[in-house]
């Protein structure tokens, strides 16, 4: 997402936790690394983030040592992580406190999506702020739609989640299915892809689930914390979801297989 941006021509540094990503990442495109966490945020116009969950969130951005104490007033900053919406509207409101403006800005489309440059973003926060921002999301980005107020954003997020949880249990018992009939199932992803079944995960994940491939895309690991956030907010706003909760416990099974790191997919080895 980094890259998009400075082959664009926009002066980027980057920070990471692990200074050796930075580097790695500075060697490929045209712009700068930095150790310095405070330097990296200090001049810029637009910040963007993407941690792994709301503690890290918070860590990075709050207190005396955090990304807000080391900003100029009239800095946009952009979160990409999937938090809660509540840690969204706790920040936006420090955010304003500081002279500074937040978006939580949770994006889908994966890994690559982010490469490709076409990741979907789904945005809360004030509009003016959503305007400055859109410019610079755009290079790395197929559609930026602003949802509402702060906090939005990321219950957009969580029905997107939500969505993809019963849609990948569906297709993993509809090929473990093909399987024990004994049909070719990658005939039959060719033949109802063409029909009312067909998704973006049929088409993208549905050959790699037959061949059994899962040491890509987005992590089990990452789907369970963010079924959390949905089980949690669904609680809250007295929502039934029963097809997530009991996903978010077979990605359980999945993650007691050793399969922590494989991608959401991977929902079918339970089923083989």
């Amino acid at each position: 997402m980094a890259g998009h941006i400075a082959n664009a021509g926009h002066a980027t540094t980057v920070y990471n936790r692990t200074h050796a990503k930075a580097q790695a990442w500075a060697s490929q495109y045209p712009g700068s690394a930095t150790s310095d966490l405070a330097k990296a945020v200090a001049e810029a116009d637009i910040v963007l983030m993407c941690l792994g969950n709301d503690q890290s969130v918070e860590e990075t951005l709050l207190g005396e040592q955090g990304m807000m104490a080391n900003m100029r007033p009239g800095t946009i900053i952009v979160d990409h992580t999937t938090t809660s919406s509540t840690l969204a509207q706790k920040v936006n409101t420090q955010a304003q406190e500081c002279g500074l403006s937040f978006l939580d800005a949770p994006v889908s489309g994966g890994e690559a999506g982010a490469q490709n440059g076409a990741l979907t973003v789904m945005i809360g926060g004030e509009q003016d702020a959503f305007d400055r921002a859109r410019p610079t999301i755009n290079h790395f980005a197929k559609a930026v739609t602003r949802m509402g107020e702060s906090g939005t954003g990321q219950l957009t997020k969580m029905v997107n989640q939500i969505c993809i949880a019963g849609l990948v249990q569906a297709l993993s018992e509809g090929l473990a299915f093909s399987e024990k009939a004994g049909l070719d199932s990658k005939r039959v992803l060719d033949v109802i892809s063409k029909g009312a079944a067909q998704s973006w995960q049929m088409e993208n994940r549905g050959t790699t689930m037959v061949d059994n491939e899962f040491e890509f895309g987005f992590a089990v690991d990452h789907m369970r914390k963010d079924l959390g956030l949905c089980i949690e907010q669904a609680q809250k706003i007295d929502a039934q979801i029963p097809i997530a909760q009991l996903v978010d416990q077979y990605y359980a099974e999945i993650q007691a297989m050793g399969g922590a790191r494989w991608d959401t997919s991977s929902l079918i080895k339970r089923l083989s």
